[in-house]
């Protein structure tokens, strides 16, 4: 008798036992055969390719990059930058002139929304999602403005909601690249020669008020990078020129920036994207001039100690930078290819340290790889 009670027990509990490895991996459900070629999926990655006018998207496996259904897809323009909306919705792609939006598939493939036209009449080089998936950021080339849309999440239009202007006293501004603090009460902007700006957010209204600016003495310093801890404690600051490296500040009240000891901290040529792993412990700079990526511990108060193992190789001209959501990859683009795409797997042992997953080309090479954007 207690053998058969025992028997019709696991028979109902096996099949819960084996279901249960197959949810909660990743923040969406992927079909069989939608890709990753190595394992379960931990989500994907779009890349822009600027020569040859395509948005070009990869599954990512276990050690694996699996192009998705109709990938590269032809834009008709140059792209300059990419983001996903937190749900995975959506992917805006800025190019000249306009915001262009698309829907991503299950498989993730891309539609283009509104028959592929383009959603905002803007100029960016930048653009930037907030946390709660309401707003979009976009950095304005031809003004000294921040461009803000509310993002309809149902169909992913865009309604112009301010272009809120900032001063740059000390040089002429250089757009370089807009972030929103993981909190979502802060907007960064770093504007090259000119420095840096912070704003003030209100998520419920949309208000967007500059409170700060970060500015250099005399000589050729930019800011070219940003990056905010998931605390939203610390800014890290991709910086070429005079004092050249990674700079980091605390963030206080309204934003207020203060400059950590022993800041900047030393980096490669220029340092034009930055990432910081999902532990929190590591800081990963890709440097453009010098066709690699450094690695940084991430100490008391927030000082770097560079990697033992830093710099790692990467494709040649390396501009992006990102973690896919798993945490387990870390990847990049490089607008001079070889490779256009580049995944690394973090060592098990040895803290922070890389180890090349895969590469692969994003379409008919040179694409001219000008931003990676992952799903979350």
């Amino acid at each position: 008798m207690k053998e058969r009670r025992l028997g019709r027990v696991l028979s109902i509990l096996l099949p819960l036992f084996l279901i249960v490895p197959m949810t909660g991996c990743g923040n969406f459900f992927v079909p069989p055969n939608g890709g990753g070629g190595g394992g379960t999926s931990t989500g994907r990655v779009y890349v822009t390719n600027s020569t040859t006018s395509s948005l070009a998207g990869f599954t990512i496996g276990t050690g694996t990059l699996t192009a998705v259904p109709n990938s590269p897809l032809g834009l008709g323009y140059a792209p300059v930058d990419a983001v996903v909306t937190p749900d995975n919705a959506f992917v805006y792609v800025a190019g000249p002139g306009s915001i262009y939006v698309y829907t991503i598939n299950s498989d993730g493939s891309v539609t283009g929304s509104s028959n592929g036209a383009g959603v905002a009449v803007v100029n960016v080089t930048s653009l930037a999602i907030s946390p709660d998936g309401n707003w979009l950021f976009g950095l304005d080339t031809l003004q000294t403005v921040v461009d803000e849309f509310q993002i309809n999440r149902s169909n992913g239009s865009l309604t112009l909601k301010a272009q809120t202007p900032y001063t740059a006293t000390n040089a002429v501004p250089i757009p370089k690249m807009v972030r929103v603090s993981p909190l979502g009460n802060l907007v960064f902007i770093a504007i090259g020669t000119a420095g840096d700006v912070v704003f003030t957010f209100d998520t419920s209204t949309g208000s967007l008020v500059a409170s700060q600016q970060l500015t250099f003495g005399s000589g050729n310093t930019s800011d070219n990078a940003l990056a905010i801890d998931k605390a939203g404690r610390y800014l890290y600051i991709g910086r070429t020129g005079d004092n050249g490296g990674i700079a980091v500040y605390t963030i206080g009240s309204g934003g207020a920036l203060n400059s950590v000891a022993g800041s900047p901290f030393t980096s490669g040529n220029q340092p034009n994207a930055l990432v910081i792993d999902s532990t929190g412990k590591y800081l990963y700079a890709a440097n453009r001039g010098d066709n690699n990526i450094s690695g940084y511990a991430i100490g008391t108060n927030s000082t770097l100690t560079a990697l033992t193992a830093s710099p790692y190789a990467s494709g040649s001209l390396v501009n992006s930078i990102g973690v896919d959501s798993s945490g387990k990859y870390l990847l990049t683009g490089a607008f001079g290819g070889g490779a256009d795409l580049t995944m690394y797997s973090f060592d098990s042992v040895i803290g922070g340290k890389l180890n090349l997953a895969t590469s692969t080309a994003t379409g008919t090479d040179p694409t001219g790889v000008t931003a990676i954007a992952l799903t979350h």
